[in-house]
Formats: C-alpha cells, sequence, structure tokens
C-alpha cells in the first residue's frame, strides 16, 4: 500500500472511531476499537492522540474513551477536594462519594518535578469504581497517590451544593478528607 493509501485509511477510520465515540453514552475500550477496526490497540492509542492534537475533546478513563460533551455528566455544582488515605482505603473513599450521587471527574497530584499531575476518572457509580479497581488489580498498577504519601485531590460534581458538602461530611467521618 502507498503512503497516500495508509494516510486516507487512517482519516477514514479515525473519523469512523469520531463517530462511534460521539454516538455512545458509556465509554470505548481500545480494545473495543481496535477490535472493530482491525488494527491494533497502538493504531489506536496513535488516532486518539491525533483526534485529541485537533482539538477533539476525549479523554481516557479506566474504563475507557469517552467523547466529552455538556451533557455527558449534567451536573450542577463542583468542587475540588483534598483526601488523604491509604491504598487499601481507596474503594472506600470512592464508594463513599458516588454512594452519595457525586461524580468523581479526576485525580490530581502535585509532584516535586513534573508540577500537577491530573487522570481522568468519572467514576458516577459503583459499577464504575468496581471497573476501576478492577483495572488496578489486573495491571498492578500503582495509584497517583502512592507518589504523594496518599494526598490527592478530586474534582466531584453532584446535582447540588447540599450533595457535595453530604459527601464531605462523610469523608470527613471516615478520616478521610484533608482539612487545615
Amino acid at each position: 500500500m502507498s503512503g497516500e493509501t495508509n494516510k486516507i485509511l487512517g482519516e477514514n477510520r479515525r473519523k469512523l472511531i469520531l463517530s462511534w465515540l460521539k454516538e455512545e453514552s458509556e465509554p470505548l475500550t481500545g480494545k473495543e476499537i481496535s477490535e472493530r477496526t482491525n488494527v491494533s490497540r497502538q493504531v489506536i492509542v496513535q488516532d486518539i492522540s491525533l483526534l485529541k492534537a485537533t482539538g477533539e475533546p476525549i479523554i481516557a478513563t479506566a474504563r475507557g474513551y469517552i467523547y466529552l460533551r455538556e451533557n455527558n455528566y449534567e451536573q450542577h455544582a463542583s468542587r475540588v477536594i483534598v483526601v488523604k488515605h491509604t491504598a487499601e482505603q481507596t474503594a472506600e473513599e470512592l464508594y463513599i462519594l458516588v454512594d452519595h450521587g457525586v461524580v468523581i471527574r479526576n485525580v490530581m497530584v502535585e509532584h516535586p518535578i513534573y508540577g500537577d499531575i491530573t487522570g481522568s476518572l468519572m467514576l458516577k457509580n459503583r459499577k464504575d469504581v468496581n471497573t476501576f479497581l478492577d483495572e488496578l488489580n489486573n495491571t498492578g498498577a500503582s495509584l497517583l497517590s502512592q507518589l504523594t504519601e496518599g494526598v490527592h485531590l478530586h474534582t466531584i460534581e453532584a446535582e447540588n451544593e447540599l450533595i457535595l458538602d453530604e459527601a464531605c461530611e462523610a469523608l470527613r467521618i471516615a478520616g478521610i478528607l484533608l482539612e487545615d
């Protein structure tokens, strides 16, 4: 195949991937996309990077790729919270938040060399949390909070401030919320 043919195939594949992501309400994994397009997972990673470089609002989460649009998570209140806990308390922290109706958008740590490091989570229920925890166990990956002795931040969202307040109070009671 010529270079021009490969370029056209790549452009068509990226258009297809973009349309799938826009149509889906749930994340699509790289494996799913690679199977649908009959290319390797690495090619999909490159395609997603190229789409992001054109300004497409695609994020990678533990559950797969999501096309962000205003109505993905129709939440009205958000805040950044600071928490500290052990790796063993991760499930407790995440369950407390989602059980209160909170969407956990991301996790952030401040690294002494790289500065702020943010990972997209987009966890909204126990199923999402279980998938995240399973991926963590299956890959043997480390939590970002292990870089900072358990201290990390989350951007959380909910329908209103009262829900956020109640979730934060539950984290406070569990000894997870870090305060002055």
